[in-house]
């Protein structure tokens, strides 16, 4: 067997922390409470380890207890993942903790956070580097769209994504094509679900409505805005 590094985590309560992880089809190798918290789980030939949690340290999430885990199809193992936790809690938790981040099609990872607030990031094991600076050849609100991109998936930073894609259009408003307008307002409108704001969904809905589109491009962005239709379902 080749040489290997197992990450070890925040154990917190080690009963529920193991718990949950049986839920997402870890098998537990390791359950020990004395002299000191230990546990082990292992799925498809990774393992994640849990030792005893700092006192006085606030939880895992604010210290950014985090592991990577490389696998080789990330999409599949996520709709598995929120399948298996949409029928522990009767719903996918999005929020809090434990919790899943959302997914759609391109994307190369995905976190999940398990009640001490250890994140655990799946990432595809040939992801391509990002650029963070967002390509270099984009211009104009195409390169905004990129940035918001990279601040959305690599990053999870749906606030810094928003206010991107927020300046963007003000900025670009008398250059930008009414596509590239409403791709724009497309991607605002899936982070407006994400955040439980109806109101801005409607409004951004109706701004694209309002566009003028030539048929094909009113398809496309149809297509574009099945994503927040599709996390909607998600988050039901």
């Amino acid at each position: 067997m080749g040489n290997f590094s197992v990450p070890v985590m925040w154990s917190g309560d080690l009963p529920e922390t193991l718990d949950f992880y049986r839920t997402l089809g870890y098998e537990v190798t390791a359950e020990q409470t004395r002299p000191y918290h230990y546990g082990a789980v292992t799925r498809d030939g990774y393992h994640l380890h849990f030792g005893p949690t700092p006192k006085d340290k606030g939880n895992a999430e604010e210290c950014h207890i985090t592991s990577l885990v490389l696998v080789d199809e990330v999409a599949k193992l996520h709709k598995l993942f929120s399948s298996a936790l949409r029928e522990r809690y009767g719903r996918v938790p999005a929020r809090g903790r434990p919790r899943i981040t959302r997914f759609r099609p391109g994307q190369t990872r995905f976190t999940v956070v398990d009640p001490v607030g250890n994140s655990v990031i799946y990432i595809l094991r040939d992801e391509p580097d990002p650029d963070y600076g967002g390509s270099r050849e984009l211009h104009g609100l195409q390169r905004t769209l990129d940035n918001a991109r990279i601040l959305r998936f690599s990053k999870l930073d749906d606030k810094a994504a928003r206010k991107t894609l927020e300046s963007g259009l003000r900025r670009f408003a008398g250059t930008a094509t009414p596509l590239e307008k409403a791709h724009a307002m497309a991607e605002l409108i899936e982070l407006a679900v994400a955040a439980n704001d109806p109101q801005r969904v409607a409004e951004l809905r109706a701004d694209i409505a309002a566009l003028e589109l030539s048929d094909e491009d009113r398809a496309a962005v149809d297509r574009h805005l099945q994503v927040a239709t599709e996390l909607a379902e998600w988050l039901d």
